[in-house]
């Protein structure tokens, strides 16, 4: 027999560590290749690790809870191989915990509570027991980030959280116990409450759940702040907002960060999309944006000036043959994530348009697939959303290009004419293209973002969708 580490994967370039929900298999269970052998959550999306080998687990190294960073090995798993091609027997040992590593931080119930800033105050009555036992819970007692995340978007109290009966392991509620609550409230029907499993807590006949909102992770509350001096508060960052905070940190540390901008006339643009909308409203049942025309005129200059669409590895450069275009999009609770729209320069407009739509509903209920949040070759952030005129993007590593898009803002412009130089009003936009100078040089920089104008001041306004 050998043993084969089971590693924690990698699940996107801005990914470091994992959170494991829950052992789908115990120590002795045997595992066939592929098998799911846990689950595991990030701030983004909740996902299975399979088995890399056909075995029997024979250690876990560490426990439902515990934080694992990319790459560190899970478990071990004994495998049978043939003693003719030289691989050493390695000694068995089917301990559930290290002896001699580290014990990893544990994350409990009432650390995730605070970290997502949830009111931990129940109603008191005649009728109800209180205990200082956070994980004493109706389910499992503990919630992936995903279904905290959709909690809070859909307004969904604690004391409601706690009172759904979790179909997952060990009572655990899934994403799609959360989603069928949240139905099931919306029209109007009950949901099946699970029987307490803690003694210690006597349930109410009929109880009525005092309706306290789930806090953003970045606002601050009473019980997660601590006040200095009366005129100061501290308040401890949400996880998903300390891995931001690192990857930004960390990428003005790689990447020479340079910008360029460049002013464009969007008036025919913006006149034809309103003539369209409305049609394109009744006939898909969607709004159409000006993103998807953003990521089109980005993926056709990028076939213009390939070496935008690389990445660096040491002294080596990566020269991208697909063009996978991220879009940064705001959460509810005020983070950002980018998914991605993979092969962009094959989409056409309406494929465009509705990948960028079914992509933002879904990071906004925090129902992302791993691969739909990694692979991105370059970035475009629309910081107009926010009535931004411009801005200075940093750059997503691995990447070496992200560009920004202002608002869309009316502006009297001097305008050359077969009679002379006129001055009119157009819809003008800033273009904010911010790249490595370790390998884009400002030429370079400056003549992509102006090929994205062009194509944009350029564009089409007969053509139909």
């Amino acid at each position: 027999m050998a043993k084969v580490e089971l590693i924690m994967p990698k699940m996107g370039e801005s990914i470091t560590e994992a959170t494991i929900i829950t052992w789908l298999k115990q120590v002795g269970d045997p595992i066939e290749m592929d098998e799911a052998v846990l689950e595991i959550a990030t701030d983004k999306v909740d996902s299975e690790v399979p088995s890399t080998t056909k075995g029997i687990l024979a250690q876990i190294l560490y426990q439902k809870g515990d934080v694992v960073p990319v790459g560190k090995p899970l478990a071990w798993i004994e495998t049978e191989v043939n003693q003719k091609n030289g691989v050493e027997n390695q000694p068995k040992n089917t301990n559930t915990t290290p002896t001699q590593a580290k014990e990893p931080e544990k994350i409990t119930l009432e650390t995730i509570e605070k970290i997502s800033h949830f009111a931990t105050q129940t109603p008191q009555n005649n009728n109800t027991q209180q205990t200082n036992n956070h994980t004493a819970t109706t389910n499992s007692g503990f919630y992936s980030p995903l279904v905290l995340s959709i909690a809070q978007n859909e307004g969904v109290a604690m004391t409601e959280l706690q009172a759904i009966g979790g179909t997952g392991a060990e009572g655990r509620i899934t994403k799609n116990d959360i989603l069928t609550y949240v139905k099931n409230r919306k029209n109007g029907q009950p949901e099946p409450i699970a029987p307490s499993t803690n003694p210690s807590i006597e349930q109410k006949t009929n109880p009525e759940p005092e309706k306290t909102p789930i806090k953003a992770h970045i606002e601050p509350t009473k019980t997660a702040a601590t006040s200095l001096s009366g005129g100061i508060e501290i308040v401890e960052m949400d996880r998903m907002r300390k891995m931001i905070a690192k990857n930004m940190v960390e990428s003005k540390r790689i990447s020479a960060h340079v910008t360029s901008f460049v002013e464009v006339d969007v008036t025919n643009l913006v006149a034809w999309r309103e003539k369209i909308k409305k049609q394109f409203q009744q006939r898909e049942g969607e709004n159409f944006t000006f993103t998807p025309i953003f990521i089109e005129a980005i993926a056709k200059a990028i076939k213009n000036f390939p070496m935008i669409n690389i990445s660096i590895d040491g002294d080596k450069i990566l020269i991208k043959k697909d063009i996978n275009i991220g879009m940064a999009a705001a959460m509810p609770n005020g983070n950002l994530i980018v998914p991605i729209i993979k092969n962009a320069d094959q989409l056409n407009l309406l494929g465009l348009a509705k990948k960028v739509n079914d992509l933002a509903k879904r990071a906004r209920e925090g129902k992302l697939k791993l691969e739909e949040i990694e692979g991105g070759t370059y970035t475009v952030s629309n910081v107009g959303t926010f009535g931004n005129v411009m801005g200075t993007p940093i750059i997503p590593q691995p990447q070496v290009a992200i560009m920004a898009v202002g608002a869309i803002r009316k502006k009297p412009v001097v305008l050359e004419t077969e009679e002379g130089d006129v001055i009119a009003i157009r819809h003008m936009m800033m273009l904010s293209h911010s790249y490595d100078h370790r390998v884009v040089d400002g030429a370079l920089g400056g003549m992509f973002a102006r090929k994205v104008g062009d194509y944009l001041e350029q564009f089409d306004v007969k053509r139909s969708i």
